[in-house]
Parts: C-alpha cells; sequence; structure tokens
C-alpha cells in the first residue's frame, strides 16, 4: 500500500473484492435511502396532503437532478479520486436523508428530494469506475453484479421504510438511515482507496490531463455509444415505472395493506434483481471468453424473458400469478445491470469510463423520470396501470432491437478472449 492512500491494481490480491464489498453497503444505503418512500405513500400523505401527480414529481425531481449532474458527476470520477468523490456523495446524501425527515410541507419535501438527487449524482458513476479499475475483463460483470446485488438488497428493503411509517411515523426511517449514512461514510474514509490514478491500467495515459469536452466528443463519434444511451434510456422507462408504481399496483389491484404491498413490491421483487444480477454477470463473464458480443447477448435474451413476463403480470387478477410474472421480469431485466458499464468498457475509451456512464444516467433519469410523473398524470386522469405496464412490455421488445446492432471494438473484444 503507498503512503499517497492509493493501492497498487497488482497488491494485495484481496482488496479488489473488498472494495466491492464495501461498496455493497453504500449501494445498499443508495437506493434504500431514495426508495423509502415509495412505500410510504399513504402515510406521507395523511401528514402532507398532495395529489397523486405531486407524489410522483418527487421522484421525478429526483431522477430529473440526479440525472442532469450524473454526466458531470461522471467527469469528476474520470479527472480527481474515485474514493472520495465516493466518500463525499455518501456524507452529503445521508446528511439529505437526515434533513428529509424535518420536511413539513411539499415544497420542503420536493426540494429534499432535488437535494438528494445532487448529491447520490456523484456515486454510481464513481464506483462503478473504481470497480473496473480494479477488476479486468474475467470477473468485470460478475463483479459489476455483486455490486448491483447490494443496491437490489437496498431496494428490497425499501418496504422498511412503509413499516416504520405505520408503525411510527414517515420521518422515522429518513432520520435513523441518514445518521448510519454519515457514520459509514466517516468509516469508508480509511478504508477504500483508489488505484494509481497518475496512470490508467486500461490506457497508459493520464487521467490527469483528460477534459470534458474532449470526453463528449469522443463518446459520441462513435454509433455504439449513441445506441447503448437509446438502450439504457428506454429500459430505464420501465424500470422506473415499474419500481415508482407498483406498490400501489399491488396495494389498489388486489386490496393490500401498505405494509403488505410494500414486502411483495420491495423484497420478492428485488430478492428476485439480487438473482438476476448475480446470474447475468455469471454468465456474462463465462460467454465473453468464447464469444466478444456475449455482454451483450446476456442482457438481450433477458429482455426476451422479462416482456412477456412483464405483460401477463399486467393482466392477471391471481396474486400469486401477478407476484411470480414481477420476479420473473425482476430476474432476467437486471441481466442488463450486470453488463451495462462492461458494455460500456468493450465501446468506449477506458479515461472516459465514468464519465460514459454518467452521461447514460443523465439521459435514462430524464426519460424515467417523465415516465413516473406521466403514470401519476396519468392516474389522475384514472387511467388503469395495467395499461401502463402493458406499454412497458413493448418498450422491452424494442430494447432488445436496440442492443442486437450494439457492437464491440474489435482490439476490446479480443482481450476477453485471449
Amino acid at each position: 500500500m503507498k503512503n499517497t492512500g492509493e493501492i497498487s491494481i497488482n497488491k494485495p490480491l484481496f482488496y479488489p473484492w473488498l472494495v466491492v464489498a464495501l461498496l455493497c453497503v453504500v449501494g445498499c444505503l443508495n437506493y434504500l435511502d431514495r426508495m423509502m418512500i415509495t412505500t410510504m405513500r399513504g402515510s406521507i400523505l395523511e401528514a402532507i396532503p398532495m395529489s397523486d401527480t405531486q407524489f410522483g414529481l418527487l421522484t421525478s425531481v429526483f431522477l430529473w437532478v440526479y440525472g442532469l449532474l450524473s454526466p458531470l458527476a461522471g467527469f469528476l470520477a474520470d479527472r480527481f479520486s474515485r474514493s472520495k468523490v465516493i466518500i463525499g456523495s455518501l456524507f452529503v446524501w445521508s446528511l439529505v436523508t437526515w434533513l428529509t425527515s424535518r420536511a413539513t410541507s411539499f415544497e420542503e419535501l420536493l426540494l429534499t428530494r432535488a437535494l438528494m438527487g445532487v448529491s447520490e449524482a456523484c456515486y454510481i458513476p464513481a464506483a462503478l469506475a473504481l470497480i473496473m479499475d480494479y477488476h479486468r475483463d474475467k470477473t468485470r460483470s460478475l463483479a459489476t453484479g455483486i455490486h448491483m446485488g447490494g443496491i437490489m438488497v437496498g431496494q428490497s428493503l425499501g418496504f422498511i421504510g412503509g413499516w416504520l411509517a405505520e408503525n411510527h411515523s414517515w420521518t422515522f426511517a429518513f432520520t435513523i438511515f441518514g445518521v448510519i449514512g454519515i457514520g459509514y461514510s466517516l468509516l469508508l474514509a480509511f478504508t477504500l482507496k483508489d488505484v494509481d490514478k497518475t496512470v490508467d491500467h486500461a490506457t497508459g495515459s493520464s487521467r490527469s490531463r483528460i477534459g470534458f469536452g474532449d470526453a463528449v466528443r469522443n463518446l459520441f463519434g462513435g454509433k455504439d455509444y449513441i445506441l447503448a444511451i437509446i438502450y439504457w434510456g428506454l429500459i430505464s422507462i420501465v424500470g422506473w415505472m415499474v419500481v415508482g408504481w407498483l406498490p400501489t399496483y399491488y396495494q389498489e389491484h388486489f386490496d393490500l395493506s401498505q405494509s403488505m404491498a410494500g414486502v411483495y413490491a420491495t423484497g420478492y421483487f428485488h430478492t428476485a434483481s439480487l438473482a438476476g444480477v448475480l446470474l447475468g454477470g455469471f454468465l456474462a463473464d463465462r460467454w465473453s471468453r468464447r464469444n466478444p458480443r456475449g455482454r451483450m447477448l446476456v442482457p438481450l435474451y433477458g429482455l426476451l424473458v422479462a416482456a412477456p413476463a412483464i405483460y401477463l403480470a399486467s393482466g392477471t387478477s391471481i396474486l400469486s400469478v401477478a407476484i411470480v410474472c414481477f420476479m420473473l421480469y425482476a430476474l432476467t431485466r437486471t441481466f442488463t445491470d450486470a453488463n451495462m458499464m462492461p458494455i460500456l468498457c468493450l465501446i468506449t475509451d477506458g479515461r472516459y469510463r465514468a464519465t460514459a456512464y454518467g452521461i447514460l444516467n443523465l439521459f435514462s433519469c430524464i426519460v424515467g423520470g417523465l415516465g413516473i410523473y406521466a403514470g401519476g398524470v396519468l392516474r389522475d386522469a384514472n387511467v388503469n396501470l395495467n395499461k401502463m405496464f402493458e406499454v412497458a412490455a413493448a418498450i422491452l421488445l424494442a430494447c432488445v432491437a436496440v442492443m442486437y446492432f450494439i457492437r464491440p471494438d474489435p482490439k476490446k473484444a479480443s482481450s476477453e478472449l485471449n
């Protein structure tokens, strides 16, 4: 270990996996803090009256702010210390989580959600880029999948928000998890380190000399990166629509309590998502050793299962069938989550990995936020949630077509086959 607070990529041997483990906890807190609000809708509306459109806007504003700042956040992670960006992001969003519990009006709640979008924007691009720094071709998808698994755990625990809201108050969970996040950020200050940032081991070039304009021009100069943006944007519409409105769908369509709807919409659903990112990462790492497009084909085939699953779930009146179908959708749709950053490594310049993912987040969050907000508007217009899920199935099939045309850089692909 160097006295500069950085670690050589070659030692200690266990540290690359320790990085993944440390970031799994951060990813869990990241999504738990942002998703709790969707499972305590009734408690929040009782304390702070608002329309369904306004409630949908709480998540949409978070996504729009989060997305708009993601390219800059990604560039900061490419230009400076990835670990410091991660630690700072965790500390600030945890402080904002704590402040959320002090909100007493819709306007104050909306402001805290916007501030959370600012602080959380810096995390994902930096975290995934740091994992790519430590993990090479043969373990990239699995390492990414394990980290995304931490995120799924956070999503699956989202029902805790609804449970705590019913048994205490809607502010209680935000107070508790805000304090936990602040404490963990202090722990990471002593344990999370960068690889040597002076030289990027994937390109041999200095990261300190890159510019944001150069990164944007380089990335958008390639057809495959533009296709990746379209793909990620479309799949995000579906992902955020389902996550944002599935608790409400279960509660209203099957006459469930807020707590039970939250369990089915987060506990069951995101447990399947956890299995999906691990399975998708494992399969892609194995397949990519024989086929240069292995990391693209695993998500593609996953969506061919996810699309009919969500369509069947939207039309059934049997609770058990809906649960199984939404779990199958969650299992196979998340093959994409385990492989999106490894795919970017195959189609973009290694100097701009975090920036590439940040720009991806920009587009996905804008359209995802529009999807959730449109859901609220349609509900206020008495449009059934079943119809929205049917449209989601069609969008997933469009994603299959887009992914089919993405091709890896021949030189990068050949390194995976060796």
